[in-house]
């Protein structure tokens, strides 16, 4: 039997194959920011991160493009550290 996760601890899982399978989008330049930082970066973030990653990935394509090239700032505050993460990563700076 497995054992039980304490109460404390997000139930969250996430499949990190089907995360850099969303985070292609068809766009070269989101393909060439996201996809890397899903494969080189997402198993190692924290439970939160993930999250906001995960939720990243269900925006518009043309919304990530305006953030991710921070043209505009995305409505909801709690994206902006994954944002900054991706940008740092594809800087070369994580």
């Amino acid at each position: 039997m497995p054992a039980r996760r304490p109460e404390t601890e997000p139930t969250m899982e996430y499949n990190t194959n089907r995360i850099i399978w969303h985070s292609r989008r068809g766009m070269l330049e989101l393909d060439l920011l996201l996809e890397p930082f899903a494969r080189q970066c997402f198993d190692a973030l924290p439970a939160a991160q993930k999250q906001a990653f995960q939720q990243l990935l269900s925006c518009e394509d043309q919304d990530l493009y305006a953030w991710l090239l921070q043209r505009t700032d995305p409505p909801d505050p709690a994206l902006k550290p994954i944002i900054a993460q991706i940008l740092a990563h594809a800087a070369g700076q994580t």
